[in-house]
């Protein structure tokens, strides 16, 4: 028997469980899938809360993840490094960005680093993770300090008392039909994969009518993006979409038109309209002495990981904090 059993193997289920194992609990993390599997290991992973609302307890989680990425980039964490990144803006004047607050180093761009159509930008330096190195470290940390995983589907979170009487329930869209959340929802991303032709700085238009547009360089390639593609289900790369990213990628950048095509991924972003769930459920499934919700972290969840661990791990083991 655990204390608590973690239900998801994404960033969420796994940032959740090493927390919880460092605050002393023994930990079971039970996935459908092997971390490598899910929709975390397709993220393109650069800290930014994409499309999340700037709530005081969002960018407390935001600033807490910040924190402990730059430490991991410090500590050589495999995969997290620290990415300059340029953000280019068509509108004046831009309108505030509330997540600088957890960024050191942002500066408002020289009219000598703008060029048209762009009216204004930011720089600012933020960590950057590739997840099929990430993943696999987290899930090391977790088993050699004494975590166990298990590869189950489960179909009710009461289901998960068999473990421990204790639930983290981090299953994201999973979420959807393991507690009956109709306000989550996929949010399809599709992006594209390409030779990196020696860029370092990580690229941003969020204005783009045709589409959000980011460039992120990895240590042997390239993430192109994306798309937002509300209530869509389906995980097949779309030929046309991909042309369309990567048209809007080498007209922001053109060092990429020869850029060898490498990979399409798509993933499922779990979207919940009002943010994220991460509370303690005062209805308990049968067995259990707690549950404690963590899902819903749209594009975000490489951004709030961390932070979300400690106010999970708070909850969990009842260290303070509302339930």
């Amino acid at each position: 028997m655990f204390d608590v059993a973690v239900v998801g193997g994404g960033v969420i289920g796994l940032t959740s469980a090493l927390r919880l194992q460092q605050a002393g609990a023994r930990v079971v993390l039970v996935t459908a899938e092997p971390p490598g599997s899910t929709t975390s290991s397709v993220a393109a992973a650069v800290w930014y809360p994409t499309r999340t609302p700037g709530q005081p307890r969002v960018l407390d989680w935001a600033t807490r993840t910040f924190d402990e990425l730059a430490r991991q980039a410090a500590d050589g964490v495999p995969g997290v490094v620290m990415r300059p990144t340029r953000m280019l803006q068509r509108a004046e004047p831009p309108a505030v960005q509330w997540w600088t607050a957890a960024v050191p180093d942002v500066r408002r761009l020289g009219a000598d680093e703008i060029r048209a159509p762009y009216t204004a930008g930011l720089a600012f330096t933020v960590p950057s993770v590739e997840m099929p190195r990430y993943l696999p470290w987290l899930q090391e940390q977790f088993t050699a300090a004494g975590g166990t995983l298990v590869l189950r589907r489960i179909n009710r979170l009461d289901q998960a008392t068999v473990w421990a009487p204790v639930v983290v329930n981090a299953t994201g869209l999973g979420a959807r039909a393991l507690c009956g959340d109709s306000r989550l929802r996929p949010v399809r991303g599709q992006l594209l994969l390409v030779g990196n032709p020696g860029l370092h700085v990580s690229l941003r238009d969020e204005d783009d009518t045709d589409g959000y547009t980011y460039i992120h360089p990895r240590s042997t390639d390239v993430v192109l993006g994306g798309t937002f593609e509300d209530d869509r289900w389906d995980t097949v790369p779309c030929p046309d979409t991909a042309r369309a990213i990567l048209r809007r990628c080498t007209a922001l950048l053109p060092e990429l038109a020869d850029a060898p095509v490498i990979g399409h991924r798509v993933g499922l972003r779990p979207h919940r309209s009002g943010g994220v769930r991460l509370e303690a459920d005062p209805h308990v499934p049968d067995g259990a002495t707690r549950l404690v919700h963590n899902y819903g972290h749209g594009g975000a969840g490489v951004t709030l990981a961390w932070g979300c661990a400690d106010a999970a791990t708070a909850l969990a083991l009842a260290l303070g904090g509302d339930r």
